[in-house]
């Protein structure tokens, strides 16, 4: 019998498909709701400058950088897709990391869908953008944002934190021992073959 942490191949890779179908569903309601009911690039507070909306459609990457290749962001999207697929279907048996790669997966497949299927066309599509919250960018130009990113950025910072914390894709923990061990067996083995 599994642990509560330990999963077996078609309970993670179900964990990942709920969580991203959920994911996408919610990005790509908001954006719905977004384009239905807000007006195009002007500001609507919400919480005074703290927070507001403001719908604009992006055709470049993050603080709309690289808007006349929109294609690779797609291209990178769907790869990122797929390494997840696989991963998951191939190698990953922990809980921890079923929830964020699904997650994670969700919000990636949230901005494809739009590079897929907006204006102005098939890979090229425009990424609806409509959270902005200025206070958040510090020095840096303001970034408009949506559902999608919040998901890709936040399970983003969640890998690097399993992988700081040394927790593998099977759920076992890397211990700092066994880490410190093999870096003196490798100390001690140069040392005599000098």
């Amino acid at each position: 019998m599994a642990s509560r942490t330990h999963l077996n191949g078609p309970a993670a890779g179900a964990i990942v498909a709920i969580l991203a179908a959920l994911v996408l569903a919610a990005d790509q309601f908001t954006k719905y709701l977004a384009l239905r009911d807000l007006p195009y690039q002007q500001a609507v507070p919400v919480l005074g400058d703290f927070f507001q909306l403001y719908l604009t459609k992006n055709p470049g990457a993050a603080f709309s950088l690289g808007t006349g290749v929109t294609w690779v962001f797609t291209l990178a999207l769907a790869a990122v897709a797929i390494a997840v697929v696989v991963l998951t279907a191939l190698r990953v048996r922990s809980r921890a990391w079923a929830i964020i790669l699904g997650l994670l997966l969700g919000g990636v497949l949230g901005n494809l869908t739009d590079r897929l299927l907006r204006e102005p066309g098939f890979l090229v599509g425009h990424v609806i953008d409509f959270i902005h919250t200025p206070w958040m960018w510090l020095w840096f130009p303001s970034a408009i944002y949506n559902v999608a990113d919040m998901f890709i950025v936040t399970m983003m910072i969640s890998v690097a934190v399993l992988v700081v914390i040394g927790i593998r894709f099977d759920g076992a923990r890397e211990r700092r021992v066994e880490r410190t061990d093999a870096a003196t067996t490798d100390a001690a083995t140069t040392d005599a073959d000098a």
